[in-house]
């Protein structure tokens, strides 16, 4: 590949899939404001109290769908016919495990939201929403292997078509179901839960025409395959699943803190905040198919080359999004604090400019995570990812906490971040 070409190719698809990305975050943001504006303060919390959850939903299909497209990507440029199986094998483990969370959603959704830190209050607001979404729980897990496929099958373009469009689906119904027709929470879950069956639709028009190289391979489901795929999507499911654990400690941390008014800030701060994760997670997964397409060719100059132009582009980025954050803090949260509640309004605005700080770092650690993931390196993608993602977090936050209160919460995300850098750069380094 000439330089130019290899140029053109990262421009394609990280472009088209920060777009992808900010997509799914729209809906999530759209989500918080239609709440906000139905339930109130008490909305807002129950949607921040249940979204671990639905961070645990998106990182198992991350971890199935971008962990087994690089496997498939790595074995189709080494011509090795296994590769065809494991688009099946993601499909058929997402139906497993999706299972699990629809009999939760069935049986115990109300338990959920006291497990979760609910008050009475926060329960009823919150059991509808809960129980809807976990019922579509195989289909949000579909949809992520299915735009991962589409994207590593040379479509980006369809891949970043088909989650923008189930997120203006979303956005729309979201309206719809909550006002006109007065359905509230349930209303805003049913929008949610429906949104992943427009993704899946749009993708199919890939699986069925000409340039489709997937193929479906009925087979029991394979363990070693499974095993493989996560190893190599390990970075893809901490990506997701780390916003979940930090929102779960940080809820726990504020309740005792600042009680129901510091949750909804933090609600505020978390859900702003997954536009900003997304941007990231667009530069990390739209490099992630041409990292593993030049590693699998063994072309290592043109690996190095896209892990630059990745960081170089996390760094601009990251400048970006924490100089906007500190200047439109103040309306930022006031779009969501419908009540005018003003303990909300200051917990926000002091949260929004200090956690923001931490994506200076969060950047670099997301993308270079992607590419030790992308290139085989799973050990050192599995150390940087959890590190960032529960452990450095962890600790920070209570460690803070306890010291600075309310600023000592914000203050974790940017410390964890600065401590995971250091461990990012080693292992890029060595790996």
């Amino acid at each position: 590949m000439k330089k130019q070409s290899v140029e053109r190719k990262f421009v394609g698809y990280v472009s088209q899939n920060i777009l992808g990305m900010i997509g799914i975050s729209a809906y999530i943001l759209a989500d918080t404001f239609f709440i906000s504006k139905a339930e109130g303060t008490a909305g807002i919390t129950a949607l921040n109290l249940v979204l671990p959850i639905y961070g645990l939903i998106f990182g198992i299909g991350a971890m199935l769908g971008v962990g087994s497209a690089i496997r498939f990507n790595i074995l189709r440029a080494r011509n090795d016919k296994s590769a065809d199986e494991y688009f099946s094998n993601a499909l058929l483990y997402a139906v497993i495990f999706g299972l699990v969370f629809m009999a939760a959603g069935a049986a115990v959704p109300d338990r959920i939201m006291e497990w979760m830190g609910g008050d009475a209050q926060i329960v009823a607001v919150g059991t509808p929403y809960t129980r809807i979404f976990l019922l579509f729980a195989p289909f949000f897990m579909g949809n992520h292997i299915c735009n991962a496929f589409v994207r590593n099958d040379k479509n980006p373009n369809l891949a970043m078509r088909a989650t923008l469009f189930s997120s203006l689906f979303n956005i729309v119904m979201d309206y719809v179901l909550m006002f006109p027709l007065g359905l509230g929470m349930a209303g805003a879950a049913w929008a949610t839960a429906c949104s992943p069956i427009v993704g899946i639709l749009i993708c199919c028009r890939h699986f069925f025409s000409e340039k489709c190289t997937i193929k479906l391979v009925w087979k029991l489901p394979s363990v070693k395959q499974l095993i493989t795929a996560c190893k190599l999507g390990t970075s893809a499911f901490i990506g997701e699943i780390s916003s979940g654990v930090t929102t779960a400690i940080f809820n726990f941390l504020i309740l005792e803190l600042a009680g129901n008014d510091g949750v909804a800030a933090y609600g505020v701060v978390a859900n702003t905040s997954i536009v900003a994760i997304s941007i990231f997670n667009g530069v990390s997964q739209g490099a992630q198919p041409l990292f593993s397409q030049f590693y699998g060719r063994g072309d290592d100059r043109a690996v190095r080359k896209i892990l630059k132009m990745a960081l170089g582009t996390a760094i601009v980025l990251a400048l970006t999004v924490v100089i906007s954050a500190g200047m439109l803090a103040e309306p930022l949260v006031r779009i969501f604090n419908s009540e005018n509640n003003v303990q909300m309004a200051a917990y926000g605005v002091e949260g929004v400019r200090i956690y923001f700080v931490g994506f200076l770092f969060a950047g670099f650690n997301i993308v270079g995570a992607g590419y030790l993931g992308a290139t085989e390196n799973s050990g050192w993608a599995f150390l940087t990812s959890i590190m960032r993602g529960i452990v450095a977090i962890s600790v920070c936050a209570f460690v803070l906490a306890r010291i600075f209160g309310m600023t000592g919460i914000w203050m974790a995300f940017p410390a964890a971040e600065l401590l995971t850098t250091f461990c990012t750069s080693t292992a890029i380094k060595k790996g």
